[in-house]
């Protein structure tokens, strides 16, 4: 019977090359065709500008944090990096846009400490989150402030306490600002008015600096801030600052009390950090993580935090991820006590 030729050649190339090492590098060169074309694209990046998303309008924290942050970035990376203001919803709208966008470094989010709150207040209000917090990887915190809580400078209110013994003959009707329901100039707000056993009349707007128009219009009479929104306004003496909720005092706001000092169990701290989508790949977060690193020491991002009077307070991923867990704990428990708000 005359053999295959084909049968017979596949014999001598199995007793030359056996089996498994056939197998072997069947797979060893599948595994490269699939992780050449990451490589690639992480050692190209970034071919093009990145871009920052900021869940509230122009103005806030967040926005003046995120802008000169962006151009350091964009000087260590040798790429443009542009701010992308997303507004609504107490930062919700743009945090759920974010968390969309394709994990491939391209997309980060400057967000507030509002990040972990709302949905936690979201499914206490029996609502379905619009983002969850495993949806972001932790790239890194630039700066955390108390808030500071504060009135026009012609106001009749001088001390904390003259401002709470007036919510106390006038439930309801003192008027604060804020950025957003459940965020994070409203939650520290409640935060007191719970402790002092009055009641606020809350009026939301997009973003800090909204909020902070709104006070220096008249249209409230209270607004809770970062220092480095209030400061400028501060100087210029158009408002006054009651207490800030830290736990000690601003150094550069030396007779500015705590709230706890005026015998009111409050905290809250208002920082500022970058995220990533969940899925950018590790070695895009760490490039984005030491490039951070180098953007805070840039002059022009050290410069414009002093000109806030809010230094740069940096922590990195790990440290980062582990204390949003520690205020969602907290924070999940003076939700449930705010309650469902429309």
């Amino acid at each position: 019977m005359r053999k295959c030729p084909l049968i017979e050649g596949a014999a001598r190339l199995a007793r030359v090359f056996p089996l498994s090492a056939v197998l072997s590098t069947i797979v060893a060169v599948s595994m490269a065709a699939f992780v050449a074309p990451f490589q690639a694209a992480a050692e190209g990046w970034p071919a093009r500008p990145i871009s920052i998303v900021v869940p509230f309008a122009p103005g806030g924290i967040s926005d003046i944090t995120a802008r000169p942050l962006a151009v350091a970035l964009g000087r260590v990376l040798g790429q443009s990096v542009i701010v992308d203001n997303k507004p609504g919803a107490g930062g919700a709208v743009g945090a759920a846009h974010a968390a969309r966008q394709k994990a491939d470094g391209y997309s980060l989010m400057m967000a507030l400490s509002s990040l972990v709150v709302i949905p936690e207040a979201e499914r206490a209000a029996g609502r379905q989150p619009s983002y969850q917090l495993s949806q972001f990887t932790p790239i890194a915190r630039v700066a955390a402030d108390p808030v500071v809580v504060m009135v026009r400078s012609d106001s009749p209110w001088r001390t904390l306490e003259d401002l709470l013994g007036e919510a106390r003959r006038a439930p309801g009707t003192l008027s604060y600002s804020s950025s957003g329901i459940y965020g994070a100039l409203h939650v520290p707000m409640e935060m007191l008015a719970q402790s002092a056993g009055v009641r606020f009349l809350h009026v939301p707007y997009q973003s800090g600096g909204q909020a902070m128009t709104a006070l220096l219009a008249g249209q409230v009479a209270i607004t809770a801030q970062a220092p480095g929104v209030a400061f400028p306004h501060l100087k210029a003496g158009k408002v006054r600052i009651l207490a800030s909720f830290g736990t000690e005092r601003i150094k550069a706001l030396p007779d500015v009390p705590t709230v706890r000092e005026l015998g009111h169990d409050c905290e809250f701290f208002i920082w500022s950090a970058l995220f990533a989508p969940v899925d950018t790949p590790a070695d895009l977060v760490a490039r984005l993580r030491q490039a951070t690193r180098e953007a805070i020491r840039e002059p022009v991002f050290v410069d414009a935090m002093a000109a806030m009077a809010s230094p740069v307070d940096y922590l990195d991923a790990p440290e980062l991820a582990a204390s949003m867990e520690r205020e969602r704990k907290r924070l999940a428990e003076t939700v449930q006590r705010m309650g469902r708000i429309e």
